[in-house]
């Protein structure tokens, strides 16, 4: 395997979450289940009562499932289970992103928090704007950056001068994955900044 491949992968690993915790707990109620089933099944083979249900009486229930009318609880634990389905085929096909961003580089997997894009950009934006910190916010998405500016009443912000500044800053990172770079300034001035 190659170094860039390896690279890749570390870096795909990197932003994207495991699914290990889900599976965890899949499996653990999965292995609950089945321990309770054994357990009602020894209890009706030694003739003891059993915890919550027989299993011959939770196999009739089943089978006559389709043919009785069905109380309210039972719909609504179906309906639950229903979208408890939903919800483990959703995070099994889904991407798990984590607030991350791959950083081009041939020699090591270099992965940079979105938070730290955002607050280099904002300084970037304050700076070539020449505005107080409080003025100007950055966030960064996972497909694109949104600068807001936010400058004093009567002060006129060259908008397309931030623009490419964020840009220049922006294309340094050099980021796997291109992002949409996008620079509101505030109709309306903030007084006594």
């Amino acid at each position: 395997m190659s170094q860039a491949t390896i690279i890749r992968r570390i870096g795909r690993r990197e932003i994207h979450s495991p699914r290990s915790a889900l599976s965890i707990a899949a499996a653990i109620a999965l292995l609950a289940a089945v321990l309770w089933l054994m357990l009602e099944t020894v209890l009706a083979l030694t003739g003891n009562s059993p915890l919550l249900i027989a299993p011959a009486e939770l196999a009739h229930g089943i089978a006559v499932l389709g043919t009785a009318t069905l109380p309210a609880a039972l719909i609504a634990g179906g309906f639950g289970l229903a979208l408890l389905g939903i919800f483990f085929v959703g995070a099994a096909i889904l991407p798990g992103n984590k607030a991350r961003h791959v950083m081009a580089n041939a020699r090591s997997a270099v992965v940079v928090d979105r938070d730290v894009l955002a607050s280099a950009i904002a300084r970037t934006a304050r700076t070539a704007a020449r505005l107080a910190p409080e003025q100007v916010t950055a966030s960064v998405g996972h497909r694109d950056i949104h600068v807001r500016l936010h400058p004093s009443s009567g002060r006129a912000v060259d908008q397309q001068g931030v623009r490419e500044a964020v840009d220049r800053e922006f294309a340094s990172y050099q980021l796997a994955r291109a992002l949409k770079v996008t620079v509101v300034v505030a109709p309306h001035g903030a007084v006594g900044v």
